[in-house]
């Protein structure tokens, strides 16, 4: 079963491309027709390639991978951030930090060091310094927490970015596209599919366009997640019963060796010694 239909894109705006003059031709094959200047995005495409990327991303979380999701644009931030959250996965809303793939053991340092100061200022540490002191050190605490408060989690690189606008987020891809994390992607009609691994054509400008493919997307990552916990359930229980098995058998073993041990012989009796015998007596001569 398909997880939007071609109504309920229809009403979120989602058909709506960009200007004939902006397009990218490596969007042709998924233009419906031009109204008024304007390029009309074929929605039963879009419709397929939304269950192409929700089920890609549902294996992903049924793995226990991350997804990075990434919209730095005004009207995509607060929907980004309501639904990374509800599946528990990070996010980018803020600027785009330089090399945060491929120099993403730098980013882990400046996340350690919003930890540092969070233990320091929870000791009493900082109770000594000066008025000036502290204030420094909770300025550059709220720039760290604006930053890269929606990353604390993300302890390894992620093994997908979702990305909102190709074009906006442009340096994000290029990052991803070096070090081969898949990519998954709104493309409107002035964007290039090209570096795209999962692309879905639809108007990444319109917030209900943006929440209702978010939505989707999201339901499906949750289902992952929900399918991951039962299987390590599942898991955990055949375990302990394997477990349980174990230690019942060498009990039934010895009982069965007891049971199977051959009851021991009554002690027999001397045999009575066969009489000798006696020599005859030699004829007198």
């Amino acid at each position: 079963m398909a997880r939007t239909n071609f109504d309920q894109l229809l009403e979120a705006g989602c058909h709506f491309g960009h200007l004939k003059r902006k397009w990218n031709p490596a969007m042709a094959p998924y233009i419906f027709m031009e109204r008024n200047g304007i390029h009309i995005i074929d929605l039963h495409k879009t419709v397929a390639k939304i269950d192409e990327a929700a089920e890609a991303l549902k294996q992903i979380a049924k793995s226990g991978k991350k997804v990075l999701f990434v919209a730095t644009k005004k009207q995509a931030k607060d929907i980004v951030a309501e639904k990374a959250t509800a599946v528990n996965m990070p996010y980018v809303i803020e600027r785009w930090p330089g090399g945060m793939l491929t120099n993403f053991p730098t980013i882990r340092k400046a996340v350690k060091k919003m930890t540092s100061i969070d233990k320091l200022m929870e000791d009493g540490t900082y109770s000594n310094l000066s008025k000036r002191e502290i204030l420094q050190i909770s300025r550059q605490r709220a720039k760290l927490e604006k930053n890269l408060g929606s990353i604390a989690d993300l302890t390894r690189l992620p093994s997908a970015l979702f990305v909102i606008d190709v074009m906006k987020e442009h340096i994000a891809v290029k990052e991803a596209v070096r070090l081969g994390i898949p990519v998954f992607a709104i493309v409107d009609t002035n964007s290039d599919p090209n570096d795209i691994d999962f692309m879905i054509p639809a108007n990444d400008d319109a917030k209900d366009s943006i929440e209702v493919i978010l939505s989707a997307c999201c339901t499906a990552i949750a289902e992952g997640l929900e399918e991951r916990k039962a299987e390590r359930a599942d898991e955990k229980a055949a375990k302990e019963q394997s477990e349980e098995a174990a230690e019942a058998k060498p009990r039934t073993r010895r009982a069965r060796k007891s049971e199977d041990a051959p009851a021991a012989a009554p002690a027999e009796e001397p045999a009575a010694e066969a009489p000798v015998a006696e020599e005859p007596a030699a004829e007198a001569e």
